[in-house]
């Protein structure tokens, strides 16, 4: 069985597919994009306030399934710039702010993302960490 999470605090799916998805107490939040949620505007100044934004949208739809970002154990990054990478994990690592919350990843460069955007971060989250 599965269950649909949906959240007007994060952007709407841009596509067919759902902000994430709960099944068997593993959430599946599908990548989000520095789209603000509440002007439909991308924020394209900095890769810092670019990163933020994604967090937060991730943070929304973590929320929306009754969890937080102490729940992620896996996330994927996607990066058009290799030399944006200590600036995303800068603000990246605020969101996991003690070593042992901090989760498995990757991190890759990819030649384009939705909308042009510079970042994207997917997420796999559990309802009870062991």
């Amino acid at each position: 069985m599965k269950q649909t999470i949906k959240t007007t605090g994060a952007p709407a799916p841009i596509g067919p597919y759902q902000q994430a998805i709960l099944t068997n107490g593993m959430l599946f939040v599908s990548g989000q994009i520095p789209l603000d949620p509440l002007t439909g505007d991308l924020v394209m100044t900095d890769i810092s306030a670019q990163t933020t934004q994604v967090m937060d949208n991730l943070g929304e739809v973590l929320k929306a399934a009754g969890m937080d970002f102490s729940n992620v154990v896996k996330t994927s990054i996607f990066i058009t710039d290799m030399n944006d990478f200590a600036a995303i994990n800068e603000v990246y690592g605020t969101y996991f702010p003690t070593n042992d919350n901090e989760p498995a990843r990757e991190c890759v460069q990819v030649a384009a993302l939705p909308k042009a955007v510079n970042v994207e971060i997917s997420a796999i989250a559990v309802a009870h960490r062991s």
